[in-house]
């Protein structure tokens, strides 16, 4: 069983602001929940790390490092190997950042927490923060048709990630059922199997495909739309060439 809440978009602010007991970076988010994009204040001294491109304005006391992540293992995935880090020199400074994909953004302050992200979820975090990839295995992830890699996010510290469309909350109590298309994100303490629905014959025919299967207590965040799902429903619209 799981409880489900979700601001409907007439309520939901079109900027949103921190509260004042946060703990990590000032931040501002606009274009929620179509086109986010954040703004975070970084200061004197301090880093952010920024995934690869998504880095949209910044100070000009910012100062840029690249660096690979994950090892020689991300070559394996779509996810870029390599993760910016923005500091501030001398004073404070800000960053804009704008994720590839339109969709909501997400912000989760880790106390020694860790959080599971869908890969391209990932946007940005803070230095304390341990950003690394971990293998799925072949069941949950080759035969899944998903990623065959999850990142892991795990210290304390500001973490943002964002979604394909709007994202939902889910508090999972015990057993709870996600399209794989449709994760974003899940909290260390829920275990996780990859099903198909039904049988073969409903893989092929029923436009379904496999299913995440959590179990346990914790939080998942889902995503309105499947990026698979958008590129099925384009393909009947591409132009076709006439022999």
């Amino acid at each position: 069983m799981s409880d489900l809440t979700m601001e409907e978009n007439s309520e939901m602010p079109a900027t949103q602001t921190l509260p004042t007991e946060h703990k990590g970076y000032a931040f501002e988010m606009v274009g929620k929940p179509d086109y986010g994009f954040v703004t975070v204040q970084v200061p004197a001294g301090k880093m952010l790390k920024v995934e690869a491109s998504a880095m949209a304005t910044m100070d000009t006391n910012m100062k840029m490092k690249t660096k690979m992540r994950g090892g020689l293992s991300r070559l394996l995935t779509s996810e870029s190997i390599f993760i910016n880090e923005f500091t501030a020199e001398g004073v404070d400074g800000e960053v804009g950042i704008a994720p590839g994909t339109p969709g909501d953004l997400c912000h989760r302050y880790l106390e020694d927490d860790t959080i599971y992200l869908q890969n391209g979820a990932f946007v940005a975090c803070g230095p304390d923060i341990e950003i690394e990839s971990k293998w799925q295995g072949l069941v949950k992830g080759f035969f899944s048709g998903e990623s065959l890699f999850l990142i892991r996010a795990k210290g304390t510290g500001d973490l943002f990630f964002n979604s394909y469309g709007a994202v939902i909350e889910i508090d999972v109590e015990d057993d709870y059922v996600v399209d794989t298309g449709n994760i974003v994100a899940f909290t260390e303490g829920l275990d996780y199997k990859v099903t198909k629905v039904g049988g073969y014959k409903s893989l092929f025919f029923s436009g379904e495909g496999f299913v995440c299967r959590f179990s346990g207590k914790g939080k998942v965040w889902i995503q309105t739309r499947g990026a698979s799902a958008f590129v099925g429903w384009a393909h009947w619209f591409r132009p076709v060439q006439k022999k």
